[in-house]
């Protein structure tokens, strides 16, 4: 049986792409984060909270009105996205012009009530949700047994990721949002409209979790606590990449995934703080992240 430093080749190709699979969430998720902070300023703690509603979105729409898992790709960003429209439109509008903490607080409240909601409602035991017909079963590499559906979420998640990056960093409504953002007066002189330019990018970033939310749902119990146990590695993520970098939060949610999946396979014991050794390493050298600019 061939061996990589005396770990048979299945066992390490495995952990790798659970550790793909992971790092596959931690990009979306942190995308979605660095996107909010990089354009509106808001350190938003909410963001497990609507992540956990898209998989439950996602879960009530099959059991209520059979809607398939395809339908509820669709179906959960929107309702998600609309519920971060009013989030911040009756909400996070009145905090823009005040400390970042401010944002950080109420956002971590929200997330909070949306917990204890849900808590109330469905109790703390998970919810399973099959995976789709279509992406049953698994493809045999030679060297590894590869999970179809394992597959499909690494793929899903780079042509989410990338297309957002470029959406933002290479077109004209991109440009005109990051101008929006660095000097809302003079953009807003040009005849456009600025408060709605920002409403709909935290609609955008909420209905990134809310996309995760649903693609994580097959493989994953749908608890109220899936979004806070994420959370926190997430917020991670950003600071290695750099707060606001949307590159630098897709590439290092997917490498530190890999990291992470190494680490299960030489020190196992390691494989929960590893990530946040890392930020404190990373901090030390360079504070503004590895993609993140100082000021």
């Amino acid at each position: 049986m061939t061996e990589i430093f005396g770990i048979p080749i299945q066992a390490f190709m495995g952990q790798l792409m659970l550790g793909l699979v992971n790092g596959s969430f931690y990009a979306m998720l942190s995308l979605g984060l660095a996107v909010i902070f990089g354009l509106l300023g808001i350190v938003n703690f909410a963001h497990g909270a609507l992540y956990m509603i898209g998989a439950y979105v996602a879960w009530f729409s099959l059991e209520t009105f059979g809607l398939n898992y395809w339908m509820a790709l669709l179906l959960a960003p929107l309702v998600v996205g609309a519920l971060g429209l009013v989030i911040e439109r009756t909400l996070l509008k009145h905090l823009y012009k005040l400390d970042p903490i401010y944002g950080l607080l109420l956002t971590f409240g929200i997330s909070l009530i949306f917990e204890g909601v849900f808590r109330e409602q469905y109790g703390v035991s998970g919810q399973s949700y099959s995976v789709p017909d279509a992406l049953q079963g698994a493809t045999n590499l030679g060297f590894m047994v590869l999970p179809n559906y394992r597959a499909w979420v690494i793929v899903a998640s780079l042509i989410v990721c990338l297309g957002t990056w470029a959406l933002i960093e290479k077109t004209s409504l991109g440009a005109k949002l990051r101008a929006g953002t660095e000097n809302p007066a003079l953009v807003q002189a040009f005849g456009i409209n600025v408060p709605m330019m920002v409403m709909f990018t935290y609609a955008g970033g909420a209905a990134l979790a809310a996309l995760a939310g649903v693609l994580a749902a097959p493989v994953i119990q749908i608890t109220p606590l899936m979004g806070t146990n994420l959370i926190i590695v997430v917020f991670a993520v950003v600071v290695i990449g750099g707060m606001g970098s949307i590159l630098g939060s897709i590439l290092t949610g997917l490498a530190l995934g890999l990291v992470e999946g190494l680490t299960k396979v030489f020190y196992p014991e390691a494989s929960n703080i590893v990530v946040f050794v890392i930020m404190a390493i990373v901090l030390m050298i360079r504070p503004a992240g590895l993609f993140g600019k100082e000021k």
